[in-house]
């Protein structure tokens, strides 16, 4: 008896508003907490893809540190030691590397 008084009614007549504010908040903690900060993080990556020009250093997703040489629309040529350069998809660079000023 006390059960049912504080779960609510027994024969699942309890308030359907309730219901609508709980799953309400559950979308938007899911969003706030998972779906916003993937959406930021892929617009920043976007960003940084499109932003990309000749002679950037960059690391690839696959830990690969090269100087860009040639982009292309869906590829770009990165030189990663004397004379070994390689092609990798635009969408494979993970970020740019902030030079120090240094040559």
């Amino acid at each position: 008896m006390i059960a049912n008084v504080l779960m609510g009614s027994a024969d699942g007549g309890g308030n359907p508003m309730g219901t609508l504010f709980m799953l309400g908040a559950f979308f938007a903690i899911l969003y706030f907490l998972l779906i916003r900060p993937q959406r930021q993080q892929q617009k920043a990556h976007q960003e940084l893809i499109a932003s990309l020009k000749k002679g950037d250093e960059i690391t690839t997703v696959g830990g690969i540190v090269g100087r860009i040489v040639h982009l292309l629309d869906d590829r770009v040529t990165i030189k990663t030691a004397n004379d070994t350069r390689l092609e990798v998809e635009r969408s494979k660079i993970a970020r740019r590397i902030e030079s120090s000023g240094q040559s």
